[in-house]
């Protein structure tokens, strides 16, 4: 049996995600089981989950997947180089999935080792100092230094979001010296993130429901179903979620956007913070002097949208900065990262996940936490992210309403389909 190891954010888990199961189980046959490494609370942009972890773990357990495992804040919350090389980790560390499958805009793995082996040349940093000089994004400097390195037609792969963080995950394979072997599933329907795109005008039958979600067409983006469910279009919406997934989420959505909640707390962290606060971050720039711009924007701003203003530039993106606050805003500092994952913690499972899990416990590199109490017994870096995961969550819960008590990453057992 081939055991897959799936990277996601799962905000929420939609018809595209259960396509991406389905090709997965199709290529490497039916027997095929399914790990997760899901994102907690917080995802990549820099925001809350539009649902709890818990909660986007029961509804990806509906979806097909077996077993769910966490990517903790301190990669989920990253670039993509970050968030590929902390999901790979996870997956090796099980000890037992051998395949990792992965969405991407072109399909074709071989062209993505090729982009891979471009970002991985000794010759990058070169490449790539003529186009940072130019005041360039560096996603738009790398993209523009793999075209030199490995022409043109390799380079443009890298304009694609799932093509280039499908290149991360071949990267960060190699780095790890892993035995596992990726698979790419082509990506259809919405582009990343689009917000407009064709829905299915309900209401729709049970049955009609089962077929657009595991045909998988119209595939809508997770940012598109988002903004639908924020505005509370259920109705709408349902096709596209796993089945039981509206009776799953309905009542737990985050108002969008959700750190607006929390906009006075970071306003008031923002503006205390000083140059070297800011460098303490990860990817805080601080060979560009983006610190010292930081500071500048936050010593001066009245507003959080204010302080975007000031510091966005061509070259600092909305979604790098929006990632520095939200460290910011955590407590996190780029010491807080481990050299490596330093346990693998169970979100959830179905029946062929606790058989995996049996598996993992002889077979992983790591201590498996299947129970929050078993973080008790962890020591060094572990119980020190665990303990880090914990304040993430409660601070997630303050964007809830109401507000739950303090405490749950403590006392929250894994769900059980």
């Amino acid at each position: 049996m081939n055991i897959a190891g799936i990277a996601a954010e799962y905000n929420p888990f939609h018809s595209g995600h259960a396509r991406h199961v389905a090709e997965t189980r199709r290529t490497l046959g039916e027997d095929c089981a399914v790990v997760a490494a899901m994102s907690g609370n917080f995802v990549q942009r820099g925001d809350c989950a539009l649902f709890d972890k818990w909660r986007r773990t029961r509804a990806a357990l509906e979806g097909g997947i077996d077993l769910v495992l966490e990517l903790p804040t301190v990669w989920a919350v990253s670039s993509a180089e970050r968030f590929a090389w902390g999901s790979a980790s996870v997956l090796e560390n099980t000890g037992m999935v051998d395949t990792m499958s992965f969405g991407s805009e072109c399909g074709d793995v071989e062209a993505l080792k090729k982009a891979a082996a471009a970002l991985d040349s000794p010759d990058l940093p070169a490449a790539l100092r003529p186009f940072l000089e130019q005041g360039l994004t560096f996603a738009t400097a790398r993209q523009r230094a793999a075209e030199a390195l490995a022409g043109e037609e390799t380079g443009q792969l890298l304009r694609r979001p799932n093509n280039n963080l499908g290149a991360e995950y071949l990267r960060a394979l190699r780095t790890l010296g892993s035995k596992i072997q990726p698979m790419t599933v082509l990506r259809t329907g919405a582009e990343h993130n689009e917000t407009a795109a064709f829905v299915t005008r309900g209401p729709l039958s049970r049955e009609e429901q089962n077929r657009l979600f595991w045909e998988g067409h119209p595939v809508l983006s997770a940012a598109s179903i988002r903004m639908h469910l924020a505005d509370g279009e259920w109705d709408l919406m349902e096709p596209y979620l796993p089945a039981g997934g509206r009776e799953i989420l309905e009542g737990h959505t985050l108002s969008l956007p959700a750190l607006e909640k929390m906009r006075w707390a970071m306003l008031a962290r923002i503006r205390t913070m000083t140059a070297a606060d800011w460098a303490a971050l990860p990817d805080a720039g601080a060979a560009e002097g983006l610190p010292r711009r930081l500071e500048h924007a936050g010593r001066t701003c009245t507003s959080m949208d204010e302080f975007f203003s000031l510091a966005k530039t061509k070259r600092y993106t909305r979604a790098r900065l929006a990632r520095l606050v939200l460290w910011a805003f955590l407590g996190l500092t780029a010491a807080d990262v481990p050299e490596k994952p330093p346990y693998l913690r169970v979100l959830g499972f179905n029946g062929r996940g606790r058989e995996l899990l049996r598996t993992m416990k002889r077979t992983a590199r790591v201590p498996v936490l299947t129970k929050p109490a078993h973080a008790k017994a962890l020591d060094g870096p572990g119980r020190r992210l665990f303990e880090l995961e914990a304040r993430c969550t409660d601070l997630y819960d303050l964007c809830l309403d109401p507000v739950p008590a303090p405490g749950r990453e403590w006392t929250t057992d894994p769900v059980i389909l």
